[in-house]
């Protein structure tokens, strides 16, 4: 007979244990502000927990997320198509706007088509996992995103990395592969704990020389980088370069699901292929409908957007070199204020979350051990009044935590 509310002690336990001591450990602090419950939105600002508070935990850079057109074209396919589709894309699940969104993310990135999945996370995954197989290589930037490096670990082929934008080391990879080896180079275009840029130019030079396919995630640069947002090829004027073209629909975009965009054969490949499409339900009609309306936004206002954000991004990284604070290596909207140490990143989130500012702290093992910070992200959405606001609560949260 089973022992009623006695927990199971195993070799999985201390797993579990581990991350129940980090969590007590954070709320002991009164410092735990992960899973807060936004009731409402108004542009850069939100309420939770009764109080307002200026975002700068969120990845809707352009500041889409309560754009009339986007909502009202969500509104109006729950009205023609309901809430839900009957299943999987293969099968029964594709309705005339899943293909309509594919051709819009295609025209936009000047490709033949693209696939869309129900996550950014199961794009990489299955993407990667899909590509790669059993006497392939797989070849990662050491700082890529862990859906990247989890599409790595599941593949079957030989995973290994390089140095963090090092393209020597990159080089040096490639050259250990045997030559008639299938080879995938993966990266971020912008990384997202640090908010720096991958060398697209260098990397694409080495790829075409040892023949290896080079494959982006554009997670954090649809909408950032480049003159109307288009992304890395467009911040490098090198429209076309990149073999596997990977985007989300939950950043910029204000909706949920990832893409893949390529050559038809590729597409057509992963339609038939990649487990996370055949077996994942279809994105549902309203959040299809605000992602074909988003691109749409982009298109018509993204270049004016994207100069505001500019504009801010260049405002808030001065403000706080000039306040002391060391922000990497960032030259985009996620700003890293670099504390060091876990305890001082707690101390300035508490300040800056009863202050008025909603921010978040990054710890191991999402980041090395050492390198613990607040991740501030700016958006288009934040006046230069908002920024300043928010500059002068992260000074005084960093000086009553001794971080300047």
């Amino acid at each position: 007979m089973l022992r009623e509310n006695i927990p199971v002690r195993d070799g999985l336990q201390w797993k579990i244990d581990a991350m129940l001591d980090r969590i007590e450990w954070a709320k002991a602090g009164e410092a735990y502000y992960y899973q807060q419950a936004i009731s409402e939105i108004d542009g850069a600002w939100v309420v939770t927990n009764g109080q307002r508070k200026l975002m700068f935990a969120t990845y809707s850079y352009l500041g889409l997320l309560e754009h009339p057109k986007i909502k009202q074209a969500a509104q109006e396919a729950i009205v023609k198509y309901g809430t839900g589709t009957h299943g999987v894309r293969l099968l029964g699940g594709t309705l005339d706007i899943h293909l309509q969104l594919e051709e819009t993310i295609a025209r936009f990135h000047n490709r033949d088509a693209a696939i869309v999945f129900s996550s950014g996370y199961v794009t990489n995954l299955a993407t990667i996992s899909t590509l790669v197989g059993k006497g392939d290589w797989v070849i990662s930037d050491k700082w890529n995103h862990a859906s990247i490096v989890d599409g790595c670990v599941l593949a079957r082929g030989k995973f290994v990395r390089f140095r963090h934008n090092d393209m020597e080391d990159l080089e040096r990879r490639l050259q250990q592969a045997p030559p008639d080896a299938g080879k995938l180079v993966v990266a971020d275009a912008v990384f997202s704990m640090d908010g720096d840029i991958f060398p697209l130019p260098e990397a694409v030079e080495l790829c075409r020389r040892y023949n290896a396919r080079l494959m982006i995630d554009e997670a954090h640069s649809l909408g950032v980088l480049g003159e109307t947002g288009r992304g890395i090829e467009e911040y490098y004027g090198m429209e076309g370069v990149i073999d596997v073209k990977m985007g989300t629909l939950s950043k910029t975009i204000p909706a949920v699901g990832g893409y893949i965009a390529g050559d038809e054969d590729l597409i057509l490949y992963l339609k038939h292929a990649a487990r996370g499409f055949v077996f994942s339900a279809a994105l549902p009609p309203p959040v299809t409908a605000a992602c074909i309306a988003g691109f749409e936004v982009i298109e018509t206002e993204g270049v004016e957007r994207n100069h505001v954000l500019r504009r801010n991004v260049e405002h808030f990284l001065t403000g706080l070199k000039e306040r002391g604070f060391d922000t990497g290596v960032s030259v985009t909207p996620i700003v890293p204020i670099m504390t060091y140490d876990d305890d001082r990143a707690m101390q300035m989130t508490r300040y800056c979350q009863e202050h008025g500012v909603f921010v978040l702290p990054v710890l191991p093992p999402a980041v090395p051990h050492g390198t613990s910070r607040l991740r501030a992200n700016v958006t288009a959405a934040h006046t230069i009044e908002d920024i300043d606001f928010a500059l002068d609560v992260f000074e005084a949260a960093g000086k009553e935590a001794g971080v300047i």
